[in-house]
């Protein structure tokens, strides 16, 4: 048992675009504490390929960014929170090139270049080559390394909020590098700890996107928001040694073809858009034809385009690709959809606040009601940083409340032990995954979501014997947390009937007059048809 304790303004739980935007900003108004559970930049951030949506040119405006989002995101976007995120697009853009990032220009005129991605009515991706969250991160990085007032606990993994009548004060955060749980306590604590990729077989994601902050919140008593929704991203990389590689949908706005096992386009015939549909149009598609035919991948081909073109625009991804023996500019490249983006979360207002007095929820983490039912491509890079910018400004407000502080109790481990069947942690792990991949994947069915909520709850009951009979570890904590995750899911999927955006339910092939959206909290839920 570990008695340290580690006060500040700010806990800032998760270091992608908005935990470290927020730092950098939150950091000249009282003292921040970073907290992530691996490197500092082990985060989504960082495979961001694409780039972030933003108007800067004089041939967009505002209204067809904000349309081209809210028809994205089928009906469910709310239109305040779109606006709002839309119009400080701009300001953002500039305040990322101010910390350092370069996105690309054109040389002749000094303009941006950008891109064009699926769902948008004009270029207004800006990108950095095929790199841009790697860029955008490292700049972020930099910065707080060296900023006043930030101190950074890499190896730091959160384990639970503390709450106090219905206030987060901090929370129990297990140090990986001695094994002991220490507390951190603060006037704001913001979750930034990206989505939840990893509650599925396939993703995109990295390893730390276990849907941590999610879980904690709900915990807590915070309400999650439209959990069913998982964006699944058309082409992931289909390798035996590459897993959660993904191929830009960058490629089909620069005129990739989608290629059946026999070599033919087949998206035209599923939408009027073709490569350039939503996501969740592309994706349903996809695995359509991968059922019809047998087949394990389809082809992404863009080797029809200039060699050169194609080396100067995706670097990144010819390399990688290169390195699974495929050259890009000569033959087509195998993929699948995987889970990518949980337009879900913890319900949160534009500036990040969530029902819970205290406690913040920004980036991924978040539901504000920006991206609705899908999200339209490269605005999650967007969100996050307006998020940041805006939770700042109020977190700020936030401490200079004068409240009553309750000391916050050494973590107690009661009666637990050293786990003696590990084994069984990584089983309980792996099943999980393909549960949620069989049964609550791109296309949903009751029958599936019966099933699956059955043997949730089984699981769900083993693991918190695990939880509470044994000492915590890494491993365990992200179980408890992904099973919870995974719980809510098919819960909120169960709750939905009919078929909306990255939601698609056969049994409901529709939708419904109404959209609205689904939420749940500790304690209470809508009912469930059985």
């Amino acid at each position: 048992m570990s008695n340290k304790i580690y006060p500040s303004d700010f806990l800032v739980i998760g270091s992608g675009l908005s935990g470290l935007l927020f730092s950098l900003k939150a950091a000249k108004h009282g003292r921040v504490h970073i907290v992530t559970k691996c490197r500092l930049t082990d985060s989504a951030t960082w495979r961001a390929q694409g780039g972030i949506a933003a108007v800067v040119s004089p041939e967009d405006s505002l209204d067809l960014h904000i349309a081209d989002t809210i028809r994205v995101g089928d009906g469910l976007c709310h239109r305040d929170v779109v606006e709002a995120i839309v119009r400080d697009g701009p300001s953002r853009i500039k305040e990322l090139v101010e910390a350092g990032v370069d996105f690309c220009d054109e040389e002749e005129t000094g303009e941006y270049e950008l891109g064009l991605e699926g769902g948008h009515s004009k270029r207004r991706v800006l990108h950095v080559k095929d790199h841009t969250g790697e860029d955008i991160e490292k700049a972020l990085a930099s910065r707080v390394e060296s900023a006043e007032n930030v101190v950074i606990y890499e190896n730091h993994m959160a384990v639970n909020l503390f709450t106090k009548n219905n206030r987060v004060l901090g929370a129990y955060v297990l140090d990986k590098n001695t094994n002991e749980v220490e507390r951190f306590v603060a006037r704001a604590t913001i979750l930034a700890t990206g989505g939840a990729g990893r509650v599925f077989l396939y993703t995109s994601n990295p390893d730390v996107a276990t849907g941590d902050g999610i879980a904690m919140a709900f915990r807590a008593g915070a309400t999650v928001r439209n959990l069913e929704f998982a964006q699944f991203h058309p082409t992931l990389l289909y390798h035996h040694r590459m897993r959660s590689f993904l191929i830009s949908e960058a490629l089909r706005g620069e005129g990739a073809l989608l290629l059946g096992p026999d070599g033919k386009r087949f998206m035209p015939d599923y939408h009027p858009d073709a490569e350039l549909a939503p996501r969740d149009e592309v994706a349903r598609a996809i695995d359509h034809e991968l059922k019809r035919t047998g087949a394990d991948h389809v082809w992404l081909d863009i080797s029809f385009k200039d060699e050169a073109f194609i080396k100067d625009r995706f670097p990144h991804i010819y390399e990688t690709c290169l390195e699974a023996g495929i050259d890009i500019t000569k033959s087509p490249i195998p993929v699948v959809p995987a889970a990518h983006y949980m337009m879900g979360g913890v319900k949160a207002d534009i500036h990040g606040r969530t029902d819970v007095k205290g406690l913040f929820a920004i980036g991924e983490t978040a539901c504000t009601g920006f991206h609705g039912a899908n999200r339209l491509a490269s605005n999650s890079l967007l969100e996050a940083a307006v998020l940041a910018h805006n939770a700042s400004i109020a977190a700020r407000e936030e401490i200079s409340k004068h409240y009553e502080t309750e000391e916050m109790p050494p973590w107690d481990p009661g009666e637990a032990t050293d786990a003696d069947e590990l084994v069984v942690i990584s089983h309980l792990w792996e099943e999980i995954r393909r549960l949620m991949t069989n049964y609550v994947g791109i296309v949903r069915s009751n029958k599936r979501l019966i099933r699956a909520r059955n043997r949730i709850g089984f699981m769900s009951r083993e693991i918190n014997q695990f939880y509470w009979d044994f000492k915590i570890t890494p491993d365990l904590v992200e179980l408890r947390n992904i099973a919870l995750v995974a719980e809510l899911v098919i819960k909120m999927a169960r709750m939905r009937k009919e078929s909306r955006g990255a939601h698609f339910n056969k049994d409901y092939a529709y939708e419904s007059p109404q959209a609205v959206d689904t939420e749940m909290r500790k304690g209470y839920s809508a009912v469930e048809p059985d």
